[in-house]
């Protein structure tokens, strides 16, 4: 129980110091991250959609698009969610399906319930963010049609760049909670494994998160 509350704080120290170094480093260097440079692509796409060049059923295939990718990702975490409920009710069978491949073998109940609380909380995340994506795609889908020059005061191709980026901070945001469950996943292999499969999830994160240079692509 002590290896395994250890080995969940040094993971969750591992990711807040990343998350710490690449806010950190955008703030030095604005385009360091893929997640800057989308927003303002989206930005820019808003612009374009609403400068009355007849694009509107691009927006409406776009950001229909979104919305089915952001449907699946939420339904995928609620069978997810419904299998971890499974799960919870006779946690022991897990166990002893996976006892071989443990690296600790007496893991107790208590501990096998908690695991599987935090990644049904992860889950739940990501059913939320991705739920709120949906909605602010669909708020969008409404507003982009509109005139720039509407009486609505706040209907600014600015202030739906905003909306839209917004939609696409949930939605990284639950694709992130599915990234994490991996760590909790394995996390029943052993504490030393969580700490593993957390250095090696940062790592490959670094290389998403960082926006490719042109120099780099030649």
């Amino acid at each position: 129980m002590e290896h395994d509350v250890i080995a969940f704080a040094v993971s969750a120290l591992l990711v807040l110091f990343y998350y710490s170094y690449l806010r950190w480093k955008t703030r030095r260097q604005p385009h360091f991250t893929v997640h800057a440079m989308n927003a303002k692509v989206r930005q820019r796409w808003v612009e374009m959609i609403m400068s009355g060049d007849k694009k509107e059923i691009l927006a409406v295939q776009t950001l229909r698009n979104s919305v089915m990718a952001a449907n699946f990702m939420a339904s995928t975490a609620i069978l997810l969610i419904i299998g971890i409920l499974n799960l919870s009710e006779n946690p022991e069978k897990l166990m002893n399906a996976w006892q071989p491949f443990l690296v600790i073998a007496n893991t107790s109940r208590e501990l096998s319930l908690i695991k599987l609380a935090l990644l049904l909380l992860d889950f739940f995340i990501a059913f939320y963010c991705f739920s709120m994506a949906i909605r602010f795609f669909n708020h969008v889908g409404y507003m982009i049609n509109l005139p720039p020059d509407s009486s609505v005061e706040r209907l600014s191709p600015k202030q739906i760049g905003i909306y839209l980026n917004r939609a696409g901070t949930y939605y990284t945001f639950g694709t992130r909670a599915f990234f994490f469950s991996l760590p909790l996943i394995l996390w029943f292999f052993g504490p030393y494994v969580l700490v593993l499969a957390t250095l090696i999830l940062i790592v490959s994160l670094y290389s998403l998160d960082r926006a490719p240079s042109p120099e780099s692509e030649t």
